[in-house]
């Protein structure tokens, strides 16, 4: 019974570690793109689906939710949860 317990608070413990902690990482929209390859995205090269979609992931996370609110979605999203899928 022990061996129970303690596996389940292990498994609570490494949800709450890893669900929806921010990047350390900043994000400027005045920074120039990097030279890693990575494209930025503008909610012009997304469908109204894809920013919905996006959209309903965010508001998931109540600190997302509120950079959404702030920043907007894209920068919102690529914060939270990193590059967009599409």
């Amino acid at each position: 019974m022990k061996s129970l317990t303690l596996l389940i608070f292990c498994c609570v413990i490494a949800a709450c570690l890893s669900a929806g902690l921010p990047d350390t990482k900043s994000v400027s929209p005045a920074e120039s793109p990097s030279d890693d390859g990575e494209t930025r995205v503008s909610p012009a090269d997304l469908t109204v689906t894809q920013l919905e979609s996006l959209r309903e992931v965010c508001e998931a996370n109540l600190a997302c939710e509120h950079m959404m609110d702030v920043s907007g979605i894209i920068a919102a999203y690529t914060a939270y949860y990193g590059p967009i899928p599409y």
